[in-house]
Order: C-alpha cells, then sequence, then structure tokens
C-alpha cells in the first residue's frame, strides 16, 4: 500500500522556477547567441567583500556556531528597527521586528500567525506564486484580485473591497512588484490600508524590494508615519536582494508586538531561529554597506532605463506592461497561443528564458516575466533583436 501525502500540499502547483530551468537542461549555447537567462529574480553580482570578510572572521567564533534568541539578534533587531524608522519617517520599535531565514519565510510564519484552514486571504493578480502555494497548502482559500493592466498592473482597492469576505484575513500587496515590477503609488498602499483597517484584518505588504526604488526622494508610502501603525500593518523585508545574501536566507517581520509573538510561536516550531551567520552578515550590511548598495541600485536602475529603452524605441511585437525592482512584465503578440508555449519557444528558438505568465495565476496567457535584473544593460538590444525575430518566425 503506498504511503498517504497531504493532497493539500500534492494539489499546489510544483515549483517553476525548476520545471523553466528544466526546458533548457543539458543544452550547450553558442557564443554568437548565448543564453539570456531572464527566468529567476536573483542579484547577478557577489555580495560585497566587506560582508564577505566579515562573515570569514565571524564563521571562526563558537557563537557564531550557536543559537541565538527566536526574534533574532538583538542588536540586529534594534539596528534595523532603527533604519526602517529613518527610511519611512515613523517609529518602530525592535520589538516590532523578527528576524527569519529569508522573505519566504517572514510570509509563511506571518500568515500561520493570521489565517488557518477555512479563511481566506486576498492576493492580486498576478500573484508571486510561493505565496498562492502556501496558501494551497495550509487550506487557506486565495482571493484573486483582478489584474489591472490599464492602471500598469497597480490594483485598484475599490475592486479589493468587493471581494473580500467575511472569512478574509488578511490582504497581501508586494510593491515593487514580482511578477509584475509595479511600484504602486503611496496613496494605492494608504487606500488599501484603511481598507483593512476598516474590516479588521491585515495589510501584508511584500517590501522585499525596496532598496532598489529609484525615487529616493520619500518613503515608499506613510503607513509607519500614521499612529498605531502596526494595528494593521505586517511589513516583510529582504536583505537576501539589498545584500546579495540570497544563499544565506536572511529576511524580517515588521509588526504589533503582539503579531510578533503570534510568528516566534511558529518560528521555534519550524526553525528556531535564522541562522546566526546569516545575521551577522545582515547587521554588518546594515551598518556599513550602504554605498555599496547605492552602486548597485543604480546598476539595476541602467538595466531598467534600457529595457524600458528598447520596448520604447523599437516595435517589438511584445509590449512593456510594467518595470521596476528586479523585474518586467510583458505582453507577448499570440493570441492563440498559450503563455508557456511561448516561453518555451523562447527557450528553444532565441535562447531567452524567462517565465510565463500563468505562472503567476489566472487570465495571465497574454503575459511573460522577464527578471531584467539578471541581465547587464548592454544585453538588451539583443533582447529586442531576439524578440523581433520570435515575432516574425512565429507561426
Amino acid at each position: 500500500m503506498k504511503l498517504a501525502l497531504n493532497p493539500d500540499v500534492l494539489n499546489a502547483i510544483d515549483p517553476p522556477i525548476a520545471e523553466a530551468h528544466s526546458w533548457i537542461e543539458g543544452r550547450e549555447f553558442p557564443a554568437d547567441k548565448p543564453l539570456l537567462d531572464l527566468a529567476q529574480g536573483v542579484p547577478s553580482y557577489p555580495p560585497a567583500k566587506e560582508i564577505t570578510e566579515h562573515v570569514a572572521e565571524r564563521a571562526a567564533l563558537f557563537e557564531t556556531a550557536q543559537y541565538t534568541g527566536i526574534k533574532g539578534i538583538p542588536e540586529l533587531r534594534e539596528t534595523l528597527a532603527n533604519h526602517v524608522s529613518q527610511r519611512y519617517r515613523g517609529y518602530v520599535a525592535a520589538e516590532n521586528i523578527l528576524i527569519t531565514a529569508g522573505c519566504n519565510q517572514a510570509f509563511c510564519l506571518a500568515i500561520q500567525a493570521l489565517a488557518r484552514a477555512g479563511d481566506a486571504v486576498m492576493l492580486p493578480v498576478p500573484y508571486y506564486f510561493n505565496h498562492q502555494m502556501w496558501l494551497e497548502m495550509l487550506g487557506i482559500e486565495p482571493i484573486h484580485l483582478p489584474f489591472r493592466h490599464d492602471r500598469a498592473g497597480v490594483p485598484d482597492p475599490k475592486e479589493a473591497a468587493a471581494l473580500l469576505t467575511d472569512e478574509t484575513k488578511a490582504i497581501v500587496l508586494v510593491s515593487p512588484g514580482n511578477p509584475t515590477g509595479a511600484v504602486y503609488p503611496p496613496a494605492v498602499i494608504s487606500e488599501f490600508r484603511d481598507l483593512a483597517a476598516e474590516r479588521g484584518i491585515a495589510l501584508i505588504l511584500d517590501e522585499t524590494y525596496r532598496d532598489f526604488l529609484t525615487d529616493e526622494q520619500g518613503p515608499p508610502h506613510d503607513l509607519i508615519q500614521k499612529n498605531h501603525w502596526d494595528e494593521t500593518l505586517v511589513q516583510l523585508y529582504s536583505f537576501s536582494k539589498t545584500f546579495s545574501l540570497t544563499g544565506y536566507r536572511i529576511g524580517a517581520v515588521s509588526a504589533s508586538a503582539r503579531v510578533i509573538d503570534a510568528v516566534a510561536k511558529v518560528m521555534d516550531t519550524v526553525q528556531i531561529c535564522t541562522p546566526r551567520i546569516s545575521q551577522d552578515a545582515a547587521l554588518f550590511g546594515l551598518k556599513h554597506s550602504w554605498p555599496w548598495v547605492a552602486e548597485k541600485r543604480a546598476l539595476l536602475a541602467g538595466r531598467e532605463n534600457a529595457m524600458k529603452r528598447v520596448f520604447r524605441e523599437n516595435d517589438l511585437g511584445y509590449e512593456l506592461i510594467s518595470a521596476g525592482g528586479y523585474f518586467a512584465y510583458i505582453r507577448h503578440p499570440f493570441e492563440l497561443q498559450s503563455a508557456r508555449e511561448v516561453a518555451r519557444r523562447l527557450a528553444d528558438e532565441q535562447n531567452i528564458l524567462c517565465l510565463p505568465g500563468s505562472f503567476f495565476g489566472p487570465g495571465q496567457e497574454r503575459f511573460l516575466r522577464f527578471a531584467f535584473a539578471n541581465i547587464e544593460a548592454s544585453d538588451m538590444d539583443e533582447l529586442a533583436r531576439r524578440l523581433q525575430a520570435s515575432a516574425a518566425q512565429a507561426p
């Protein structure tokens, strides 16, 4: 007799990045047409040398091999709280912070603290697929807020209000977006916050890519400036992208002390604490590496601008819907082909690896996600040439 497995896990979608990489497994790419890998959004550069040197020193210490407190190293929590307070021009205390093993874990812990099987959580479409997968595995109903490509990927709070149910425990937003790259205007984020507060539910705001926003004139939103911000907002963050530490798995949750205490119970059961060496790396980065981060922000801004330029200046047959952070969301021109078919053909014929919009929810068959952060600005003209060729050669 076969061992029974959890059907909620079995019925969740398979990891999409692994599927995309399987399309090119075993292939070799010629020098005159190398692979343009736009699939997974990962930093294309190593961490700052100062961070890796610090980690090497810390690795020799016994304390680095030991557990930390469940919520994280006190100094890291305090330093991050001060950084967030300054960045958002509000007040966050160390008691509002819990350090996680990456932003994915931050989301998972927060959801388990806020909702259970039979509850509902709202996800704007296109959603980050790991968010959908986690809800499915827990038996939590995802409420899909329809995609608004006419709003450049920015969801509509009024539509959200009409779709909320009595079982809804949270609204999830990601800005800058994954997969769309859309940067939500502060006014829109505030509307969602007000909606969540009115309904007595959480607004989970994933800001993994906030340190790559090119507009440094003000905070991404004013939610933390409001009194009692933590009664509604649950903010998620990733050191992994900011300091190019994806393999270290290091992120954070910011919320009320009550929510943080609940998240800590889940953390203790799942992992006990985030690895000490990762926390040491993040703490050093927070204290010393912002000039390096500024250089990388400018680098990625150059790649984003180069991508926008080639779409603006050329008739590619493909349409740029939105771009920001690490990603661009693209409308393909083939009405009779699925997004997966188009993505597979780009991989097979043009050596472009990207993700089909269907990985990110219903109604996305006309779209593709490009992780422009993975390639150089100088590669964008070559990308444009290959897209033009694919449009011309389509059956």
